[in-house]
C-alpha cells in the first residue's frame, strides 16, 4: 500500500472515527463508528506508574475489537491493510508484534494476518534524565474488519510522571503479551525441492527440531516471492509460493513460527532463511542448478535454429568445405576459436547484465510483458521484421554483409569473429528452454550468471563446432534454392502470429479499448516500414519523403496514444468491461431509462469485497442475469477518499465497504441492501424481485 494511499484512506479515517479519536487527546480513543457503536478502542498503557530518570519503560497501544472484528498484522497477507503504530516523546525503540492469527475466507481463496478480541503493540523506551513527567503520545492507523471493512485513525496520549520506578497493574499485561513477541531462531533446516523463476517454489522447513514441532507459521514479507503461503503438517513447515520474476535477490523465506515443546510449552520464534544457502538445501540446489545448466545449453543450441541465425546458416555451413582440406589439428583450433568468439561475446553481456542489476535496474532476456509499453515495443519489432521477411524493406546492414566482413578475415580470427556473429544474430531471439534458464541466472548470484551465459554459449556453439569437425554432417543439410525464399516468408507469416498473441497479451493488460490501439499502433507501424521501403527504392527528394513519411506516422502515433500508456491500462484493468464508475446522476439516468440499476461500493484493501467480486459478482450466472435484465452495474470505488461515496454510505448508515444496493425503476428511491456477504442465490432472488416488482424480505 503507498503512502499516498495510506494518507487518503487515515484522512478518511478522520472523518469516522469519532471526535474521541480524532479530536480528544486522551489515554483512550474509539473508532470505526456505525451509527453510536465503534469498533476498535485503543488506549494508551506503560508498565510502570512511574519511570526512572534514563532508565528504560515500556509503552504501548491496546487495541480492543468488538466481537467478530479484527484488524491486521505488520503483514497482511493476501488482502486488508497493516496496521501502523507511531509513538513520540521519547526514544522508542521499534514496535513489537505478538505472534498473529491466520483469518481464512470460507474457500480458503484468501489468507490474511492478523489480531482479534484484543492485542498490546508496545515499544522500549527509555525515560530522559531530567523533569519531573514525560509527555507520550501514540496514533493507531488501522484497518478494522468483520465482513465490511472501516478503517480508522486513533489517537491517544499520557502524562508519565518521573522519579523512583514503581511498576504498573498492566505490567502482568505487557509480560503476557511479550512472551507471544517472536524472537530469533537458534537453529534451522531448510530443504528445497524446486526453484524457477517465475514459477512455484516448494519446500519444507524445520525450526529448532531438537524436540520442538511447528505448531504454526505466519509468512512476512519474502523477497524473492510475490505469493507465499506455509502450512503445519506433522511439526513441519510446509512452505509454496510463486517466484518473482522482477525481483534480483534469492528468494528467502521470511516469517513467524509458534513451537511447543514435548511437555506442551509455547515458544515463538523469527525465521530468516535464504533458500540457496541452507545447509539441507545444498544437494537440491545443486540438482536445480545443473538442470538449468542443461536447459541453458538445450537453449542456446536451439538458437542456431532461430530466425536470426537461420539467413546466414547455409552460408557459414557451406564454407565448411575449405575448412575440411586443412589439418585436423587446424579445424579444432578453428572449433577453439569459433567457441572463444561465442562465450567470450555472452560474457560480456553477463558482465553488462551484472553491472546493470547492480545499478538497480530490473534486467531480462525479453521485455517486461506486464507492462504495456513493452508489449507496444516487441509488437513493433516483430511487425517490422515480419515485414523485411516479406521484402517490403531492407535493413540496412543484412546478415549476408555482416557475414562478407566476418569472411574478409583470415585464419583464427575469421572464427572468432563468426562466433562474434552468431551470438549478434541469437540475441534478439529466444528458444524453448532458454527463458527458464537465464530467467534464473538473472535472479541468481553473479557467478551464477556468468556460469549460465558461459553454458548458454557452448550450447550455441555446439552445431558449429561438430559440423567443423565432422564435415561429412554438412551433407545432410538442405543445398540453398529457392525453398528459402518460400521458407523466409513463411516465417513472416509465422512473425504475424506472434503479433496476434501479443494483441492477446495487451488485451489482458488492458482490455478491448488497449488491444484496438495497439492494433492501430501496429498498422501504423506498417506503414511506416513501406514508407521505408518507398524511401530505399526512390532517389533524390523521393527518397527524403519517404523516410519523412515514415518518421511522421510514428511520431504520430506515438503522440495520439497509441498504444495505451502502463497508467491507462492499469485503470482498465482494475474495472470490469461491464461496470460504470458510480455517480448519483449515472444513478438517475440509468433509472430513467427503465433499467435496474444495481451498485457496488467496493475498495482494493476489503478483503469482504475482493470475495464477492471474484465469487459471485463474476460468476457466469450472475453476468448472464445482469445482461438478461439489461441491469446498469455501477462501482463505487472507495480505495481513495471520496467524499460523495462516504455521504452515501452514511445515508445508508454505513461507516465502511461492502454495500451493494439493488435499484427498481419502478422504485427509485428504494433500492434494496443486500448482506454484505453475497452468494449466487443473495443476487439472483434478488433480481427475481425487482423484476416482478415484489417487496423484498426485510
Amino acid at each position: 500500500m503507498s503512502v499516498r494511499t495510506r494518507l487518503l484512506l487515515a484522512f478518511t479515517a478522520l472523518l469516522l472515527c469519532g471526535p474521541a479519536s480524532a479530536t480528544e487527546r486522551a489515554a483512550v480513543a474509539r473508532g470505526a463508528f456505525e451509527g453510536d457503536e465503534h469498533r476498535v478502542e485503543a488506549e494508551l498503557l506503560f508498565d510502570v506508574d512511574q519511570a526512572a530518570p534514563g532508565k528504560p519503560f515500556r509503552a504501548g497501544v491496546l487495541l480492543r475489537m468488538a466481537e467478530g472484528w479484527h484488524v491486521y498484522w505488520r503483514h497482511a497477507g493476501e488482502g486488508g491493510l497493516e496496521t501502523e503504530v507511531r509513538f513520540d516523546g521519547a526514544e522508542f525503540g521499534p514496535v513489537l508484534w505478538p505472534f498473529p492469527q491466520t483469518f481464512d475466507t470460507a474457500d480458503g481463496f484468501i489468507r490474511t494476518y492478523g489480531y482479534s478480541d484484543e492485542v498490546l503493540l508496545f515499544a522500549e523506551a527509555k525515560a530522559p534524565n531530567e523533569g519531573d513527567a514525560l509527555r507520550v503520545e501514540a496514533t493507531a492507523d488501522v484497518l478494522v474488519c468483520k465482513v465490511e471493512c472501516i478503517p480508522a485513525l486513533l489517537k491517544v496520549e499520557r502524562i508519565l510522571p518521573l522519579g523512583e520506578e514503581r511498576p504498573s497493574a498492566a505490567a502482568d499485561l505487557f509480560d503476557g503479551f511479550s512472551a507471544r513477541v517472536p524472537r530469533e531462531a537458534r537453529e534451522l533446516r531448510l530443504g528445497l525441492r524446486a526453484q524457477a523463476v517465475g514459477e512455484r517454489i516448494e519446500g519444507e522447513l524445520e525450526i529448532e527440531p531438537d524436540g520442538w514441532r511447528a505448531e504454526a507459521f505466519v509468512p512476512d514479507q519474502s523477497p524473492g516471492f510475490e505469493t507465499l503461503r506455509a502450512e503445519v503438517q506433522d511439526g513441519i513447515v510446509r512452505i509454496s509460493g510463486k517466484a518473482s520474476v522482477e525481483s534480483t535477490e534469492p528468494p528467502r523465506v521470511r516469517g513467524v513460527g509458534q513451537l511447543l515443546s514435548p511437555e506442551g510449552e509455547a515458544r515463538y520464534v523469527e525465521v530468516d532463511a535464504p533458500l540457496l544457502e541452507a545447509p539441507a538445501a545444498a544437494v537440491t540446489a545443486e540438482a536445480s542448478l545443473l538442470w538449468i545448466l542443461l536447459l541453458a545449453f538445450g537453449g542456446g543450441a536451439l538458437l542456431n535454429l532461430m530466425p536470426c541465425v537461420f539467413p546466414v546458416l547455409a552460408v557459414k555451413v557451406y564454407g565448411f568445405v575449405r575448412l575440411a582440406e586443412e589439418s585436423r589439428r587446424g579445424l579444432w583450433l578453428h572449433a577453439l576459436a569459433y567457441t572463444a568468439g561465442v562465450v567470450g561475446s555472452l560474457l560480456v553481456l553477463a558482465l553488462a547484465v551484472i553491472a546493470l542489476r547492480a545499478a538497480g535496474a530490473s534486467v531480462g532476456w525479453g521485455f517486461q510483458f506486464q507492462h504495456p509499453i513493452f508489449v507496444a515495443v516487441v509488437g513493433a519489432v516483430v511487425v517490422a521484421f515480419a515485414l523485411n521477411l516479406f521484402g517490403v524493406y531492407g535493413v540496412g546492414v543484412t546478415a549476408q554483409s555482416l557475414v562478407e566482413r566476418v569472411d574478409q578475415s583470415r585464419g583464427l580470427l575469421r572464427a572468432a569473429g563468426e562466433g562474434v556473429l552468431a551470438v549478434v544474430l541469437a540475441t534478439p531471439c529466444s528458444a524453448p528452454l532458454l527463458g527458464t534458464a537465464v530467467g534464473f541466472a538473472f535472479a541468481a548470484s553473479s557467478a551464477t550468471i556468468a556460469l549460465v551465459f558461459f553454458v548458454l554459449g557452448l550450447g550455441l556453439a555446439a552445431p558449429f563446432c561438430l559440423l567443423v569437425l565432422f564435415p561429412g554432417l554438412a551433407a545432410r543439410l538442405p543445398r540453398p534454392g529457392a525453398w528459402m525464399e518460400h521458407f523466409k516468408h513463411f516465417l513472416g507469416f509465422a512473425l504475424l502470429g506472434t503479433a496476434a498473441w501479443l494483441a492477446w497479451v495487451m488485451g489482458g493488460l488492458g482490455g478491448v479499448d488497449a488491444m484496438g490501439r495497439f492494433v492501430a499502433f501496429l498498422v501504423v507501424v506498417a506503414f511506416a516500414c513501406w514508407s521505408l521501403g518507398l524511401a530505399q527504392r526512390a532517389a533524390g527528394a523521393g527518397r527524403w519523403l519517404g523516410l519523412a513519411t515514415a518518421a511522421a506516422a510514428i511520431l504520430v502515433a506515438v503522440g495520439a496514444g497509441l498504444p495505451p500508456s502502463a497508467a491507462e491500462a492499469g485503470d482498465a484493468r482494475g474495472s470490469s468491461a461491464e461496470a460504470r464508475a458510480w455517480s448519483p446522476e449515472a444513478v438517475h439516468s440509468a433509472l430513467a431509462s427503465g433499467r435496474p440499476v444495481f451498485v457496488d461500493f467496493t475498495a482494493d484493501w476489503c478483503l469482504t469485497c475482493k470475495f464477492n467480486e471474484r465469487t459471485v459478482l463474476a460468476s457466469e450466472r450472475v453476468r448472464s442475469a445482469f445482461r438478461e435484465r439489461e441491469v446498469e452495474f455501477l462501482v463505487a470505488d472507495w480505495t481513495r477518499r471520496d467524499e460523495a461515496i462516504r455521504a452515501e454510505l452514511a445515508r445508508y448508515g454505513k461507516a465502511g465497504v461492502p454495500l451493494y444496493l439493488l435499484y427498481s425503476p419502478r422504485k427509485p428511491e428504494e433500492p434494496e441492501v443486500l448482506p454484505e456477504l453475497l452468494t449466487e442465490r443473495i443476487v439472483l432472488d434478488s433480481l427475481e424481485r425487482i423484476s416482478s416488482d415484489k417487496e423484498p424480505d426485510r
